[in-house]
Protein backbone atom coordinates (compact mmCIF):
# COMPACT_ATOMS: atom_id res chain seq x y z
CA UNK A 1 0.00 0.00 0.00
CA UNK A 2 2.89 2.31 -0.50
CA UNK A 3 2.44 5.28 -2.73
CA UNK A 4 -0.86 6.39 -1.20
CA UNK A 5 -0.75 10.12 -0.42
CA UNK A 6 -1.90 9.69 3.18
CA UNK A 7 0.36 6.71 3.81
CA UNK A 8 2.01 7.10 7.20
CA UNK A 9 3.99 3.87 7.14
CA UNK A 10 7.69 4.46 7.29
CA UNK A 11 9.51 3.74 4.06
CA UNK A 12 12.03 1.08 4.94
CA UNK A 13 14.76 -0.69 3.12
CA UNK A 14 14.17 -4.40 2.54
CA UNK A 15 14.85 -6.56 5.56
CA UNK A 16 17.28 -9.45 5.77
CA UNK A 17 15.49 -12.80 5.56
CA UNK A 18 15.80 -13.50 9.30
CA UNK A 19 14.64 -9.99 10.21
CA UNK A 20 11.65 -10.38 7.85
CA UNK A 21 10.73 -13.69 9.50
CA UNK A 22 10.92 -12.00 12.93
CA UNK A 23 8.70 -9.17 11.73
CA UNK A 24 6.21 -11.58 10.20
CA UNK A 25 6.04 -13.57 13.46
CA UNK A 26 5.62 -10.34 15.44
CA UNK A 27 2.76 -9.17 13.25
CA UNK A 28 1.06 -12.56 13.43
CA UNK A 29 1.41 -12.79 17.21
CA UNK A 30 0.28 -9.18 17.66
CA UNK A 31 -2.75 -9.61 15.40
CA UNK A 32 -3.84 -12.64 17.43
CA UNK A 33 -3.23 -10.85 20.75
CA UNK A 34 -5.09 -7.67 19.74
CA UNK A 35 -8.00 -9.68 18.32
CA UNK A 36 -8.21 -11.65 21.58
CA UNK A 37 -7.42 -8.94 24.17
CA UNK A 38 -7.95 -5.63 22.40
CA UNK A 39 -5.53 -2.72 22.40
CA UNK A 40 -4.47 -3.49 25.97
CA UNK A 41 -2.56 -6.60 24.89
CA UNK A 42 0.91 -6.77 26.40
CA UNK A 43 3.82 -6.10 24.03
CA UNK A 44 5.98 -8.36 26.21
CA UNK A 45 3.52 -11.21 25.69
CA UNK A 46 3.42 -10.47 21.95
CA UNK A 47 7.22 -10.60 21.72
CA UNK A 48 7.30 -13.84 23.71
CA UNK A 49 4.61 -15.42 21.49
CA UNK A 50 6.64 -14.41 18.42
CA UNK A 51 9.79 -15.93 19.89
CA UNK A 52 11.72 -12.65 19.95
CA UNK A 53 12.85 -10.21 22.59
CA UNK A 54 10.87 -7.11 23.39
CA UNK A 55 13.84 -5.07 22.12
CA UNK A 56 13.35 -6.59 18.67
CA UNK A 57 9.69 -5.59 18.77
CA UNK A 58 10.53 -1.99 19.73
CA UNK A 59 13.27 -1.73 17.08
CA UNK A 60 10.76 -2.64 14.39
CA UNK A 61 7.78 -0.85 15.95
CA UNK A 62 8.78 1.94 18.37
CA UNK A 63 5.17 2.33 19.57
CA UNK A 64 2.13 0.13 19.98
CA UNK A 65 0.29 2.41 17.54
CA UNK A 66 2.84 1.72 14.79
CA UNK A 67 2.51 -2.01 15.46
CA UNK A 68 -1.28 -1.82 15.19
CA UNK A 69 -1.03 0.24 12.00
CA UNK A 70 1.36 -2.30 10.47
CA UNK A 71 -0.98 -5.18 11.36
CA UNK A 72 -3.93 -3.38 9.85
CA UNK A 73 -2.12 -2.60 6.62
CA UNK A 74 -0.75 -6.14 6.34
CA UNK A 75 -4.19 -7.66 6.86
CA UNK A 76 -5.78 -5.36 4.25
CA UNK A 77 -3.02 -6.28 1.81
CA UNK A 78 -3.45 -10.02 2.46
CA UNK A 79 -7.19 -9.76 2.02
CA UNK A 80 -6.82 -7.92 -1.27
CA UNK A 81 -4.14 -10.29 -2.56
CA UNK A 82 -6.35 -13.27 -1.70
CA UNK A 83 -8.91 -12.34 -4.39
CA UNK A 84 -6.79 -13.13 -7.48
CA UNK A 85 -5.32 -16.18 -5.78
CA UNK A 86 -8.77 -17.55 -4.97
CA UNK A 87 -10.14 -16.95 -8.46
CA UNK A 88 -7.11 -18.79 -9.87
CA UNK A 89 -7.52 -21.80 -7.59
CA UNK A 90 -11.25 -22.12 -6.82
CA UNK A 91 -14.52 -22.11 -8.77
CA UNK A 92 -15.80 -18.50 -8.91
CA UNK A 93 -18.66 -18.82 -6.40
CA UNK A 94 -16.45 -20.75 -3.97
CA UNK A 95 -13.74 -18.10 -4.35
CA UNK A 96 -16.25 -15.37 -3.49
CA UNK A 97 -17.57 -17.30 -0.46
CA UNK A 98 -14.07 -18.03 0.88
CA UNK A 99 -13.08 -14.39 0.45
CA UNK A 100 -16.21 -13.26 2.29
CA UNK A 101 -15.29 -15.56 5.20
CA UNK A 102 -11.78 -14.06 5.21
CA UNK A 103 -13.34 -10.59 5.28
CA UNK A 104 -15.43 -11.51 8.35
CA UNK A 105 -12.29 -12.79 10.08
CA UNK A 106 -10.48 -9.55 9.16
CA UNK A 107 -13.31 -7.49 10.61
CA UNK A 108 -13.36 -9.55 13.80
CA UNK A 109 -9.64 -8.90 14.28
CA UNK A 110 -10.18 -5.23 13.51
CA UNK A 111 -12.88 -5.05 16.21
CA UNK A 112 -10.30 -6.17 18.76
CA UNK A 113 -8.09 -3.25 17.77
CA UNK A 114 -10.91 -0.72 17.31
CA UNK A 115 -9.85 1.74 20.03
CA UNK A 116 -6.24 1.82 18.90
CA UNK A 117 -7.18 1.95 15.22
CA UNK A 118 -9.37 4.98 15.90
CA UNK A 119 -6.24 6.82 17.03
CA UNK A 120 -3.92 5.45 14.34
CA UNK A 121 -6.30 5.63 11.38
CA UNK A 122 -8.06 8.90 12.08
CA UNK A 123 -7.69 10.14 8.50
CA UNK A 124 -10.86 9.74 6.42
CA UNK A 125 -8.79 9.46 3.26
CA UNK A 126 -7.17 6.33 4.70
CA UNK A 127 -10.57 4.75 5.33
CA UNK A 128 -11.71 5.63 1.82
CA UNK A 129 -8.48 4.22 0.40
CA UNK A 130 -9.00 0.94 2.27
CA UNK A 131 -12.61 0.72 1.09
CA UNK A 132 -11.48 1.28 -2.49
CA UNK A 133 -8.87 -1.50 -2.22
CA UNK A 134 -11.43 -3.91 -0.77
CA UNK A 135 -14.03 -2.94 -3.38
CA UNK A 136 -11.44 -3.64 -6.10
CA UNK A 137 -10.89 -7.12 -4.63
CA UNK A 138 -14.65 -7.76 -4.63
CA UNK A 139 -14.90 -6.44 -8.19
CA UNK A 140 -12.28 -9.00 -9.22
CA UNK A 141 -14.24 -11.80 -7.51
CA UNK A 142 -17.55 -10.66 -9.00
CA UNK A 143 -16.00 -10.52 -12.48
CA UNK A 144 -15.10 -14.20 -12.15
CA UNK A 145 -18.68 -15.04 -11.13
CA UNK A 146 -20.05 -12.90 -13.98
CA UNK A 147 -17.63 -14.56 -16.40
CA UNK A 148 -19.38 -17.86 -15.67
CA UNK A 149 -22.79 -16.19 -16.16
CA UNK A 150 -23.63 -16.93 -12.52
CA UNK A 151 -24.22 -13.39 -11.22
CA UNK A 152 -27.42 -11.41 -11.16
CA UNK A 153 -27.15 -8.22 -13.21
CA UNK A 154 -26.31 -4.95 -11.50
CA UNK A 155 -24.36 -6.30 -8.53
CA UNK A 156 -22.16 -3.50 -7.17
CA UNK A 157 -18.90 -4.27 -5.34
CA UNK A 158 -19.34 -1.40 -2.88
CA UNK A 159 -22.84 -2.63 -1.99
CA UNK A 160 -21.41 -6.10 -1.34
CA UNK A 161 -18.69 -4.54 0.82
CA UNK A 162 -21.27 -2.58 2.85
CA UNK A 163 -23.39 -5.73 3.27
CA UNK A 164 -20.35 -7.65 4.51
CA UNK A 165 -19.55 -4.83 6.92
CA UNK A 166 -23.09 -5.06 8.30
CA UNK A 167 -22.84 -8.83 8.60
CA UNK A 168 -19.59 -8.55 10.53
CA UNK A 169 -21.07 -5.98 12.93
CA UNK A 170 -24.16 -8.11 13.59
CA UNK A 171 -22.12 -11.27 14.12
CA UNK A 172 -19.74 -9.41 16.45
CA UNK A 173 -22.53 -7.87 18.52
CA UNK A 174 -24.16 -11.29 18.90
CA UNK A 175 -20.73 -12.95 19.37
CA UNK A 176 -21.72 -15.64 16.88
CA UNK A 177 -19.55 -16.54 13.90
CA UNK A 178 -22.22 -19.01 12.74
CA UNK A 179 -24.54 -16.04 12.23
CA UNK A 180 -22.00 -14.49 9.85
CA UNK A 181 -21.85 -17.75 7.89
CA UNK A 182 -25.63 -17.90 7.53
CA UNK A 183 -25.85 -14.24 6.50
CA UNK A 184 -23.07 -14.76 3.94
CA UNK A 185 -25.22 -17.54 2.49
CA UNK A 186 -28.13 -15.09 2.19
CA UNK A 187 -25.89 -12.50 0.55
CA UNK A 188 -24.57 -15.08 -1.91
CA UNK A 189 -28.15 -16.05 -2.80
CA UNK A 190 -28.72 -12.42 -3.72
CA UNK A 191 -25.60 -12.38 -5.94
CA UNK A 192 -25.57 -15.80 -7.56
CA UNK A 193 -28.30 -16.90 -9.99
CA UNK A 194 -27.98 -20.64 -9.54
Amino acid sequence: MTGHEGDTVRQRKPLRADAQRNEDRLLEAAAAAFAREGAGASVKDIARAAGVGVGTLYRRFPSKELLIEAIYRQEVQRLCEAAPHLTATEPPVDALRIWMEHFIDFMAAKQGMADALAVVLNDDSEKLHTRALLADAITHLLAAVEGQALARPGINARDVLMALGGISLMAASEERHDLATRLIDLLLHGIVTS
